[in-house]
């Protein structure tokens, strides 16, 4: 049974090295993504807007040359007004003269309404290239700085699951399980602690209890937070033995 508890107190300790490298990262692989998720909208938007701003410079070129055009067609009108044989053509030269420059008219307004939105969108588009260019800038950094965490942890946390892995192997299945799940439930991962002074994690055991653990004979469970119990000098063993 002492092997069975050695062998907990191991998986104890690697997994609570592992929680340890993996803290050291902290919230930077999440601070990555979000700042990916921010470059992308950037990106969309700017592509959004030069999309915008190409339909528009179209839609003004041809503007200004159906202005041109009706230009040349009212000048053409007036020339014709001076040969016509009855007030009926006249009138009829009259009204599409009066349809060509209602439509310079609008058309002129419409060229302004554009002229205004480029111009905001210019200022758009240096906004958020600015915006995207200081969010590149953030995005390498947080990301060197993440490479740099994991680079430095990596061998060790490698190692560390390589040898959970064995243990897992080598450890019954029955008392695995009921490790995982018993870790899994809690929220700082400690499954097995060490009794110290009479208690565990600062919460006092019974003296029988207490007896029982000095025993090492068998798996303890503390009756207040469900964990396993064992001797503080299982852990002390698991330092040694595992050197990584």
């Amino acid at each position: 049974m002492q092997e069975v508890l050695q062998q907990l107190a191991n998986l104890q300790y690697i997994d609570s090295r592992i929680d340890e490298i993996r803290q050291l990262r902290g919230d930077l692989p999440e601070e990555v993504l979000d700042i990916e998720t921010n470059m992308n909208r950037f990106e969309a938007k700017i592509r959004q807007l030069e999309e915008e701003l190409t339909a528009l410079t179209a839609e003004k070129n041809k503007l200004e040359l159906d202005i041109e055009s009706s230009f040349e067609k009212t000048k053409k009108y007036e020339e014709q007004q001076l040969t016509v044989r009855n007030n009926r053509e006249y009138d009829a030269l009259t009204k599409e003269i009066e349809a060509q420059k209602q439509f310079v008219e609008n058309s002129a307004s419409r060229i302004e309404e554009v002229e205004k939105r480029q111009e905001e969108i210019s200022g758009e588009l240096e906004e958020n290239r600015e915006k995207l260019q200081d969010t590149e800038k953030l995005h390498q950094e947080k990301k060197e700085n993440l490479e740099t965490v994991i680079k430095s942890t990596k061998t060790e946390e490698d190692k560390l699951l390589e040898k959970r892995k064995e243990l897992e192997e080598e450890l019954d299945n029955r008392y695995v399980r009921s490790y995982n799940r018993l870790r899994d439930g809690l929220n700082n991962g400690i499954a097995v602690v060490a009794m110290e002074k009479g208690a565990a994690l600062g919460m006092a055991l019974p003296p029988q209890t207490q007896v029982e653990v000095r025993r090492k004979n068998k798996v303890i469970i503390d009756e207040n937070s469900g964990r396993i119990v064992i001797d503080p000098t299982f852990f002390q063993e698991a330092k040694k033995q595992l050197k990584i």
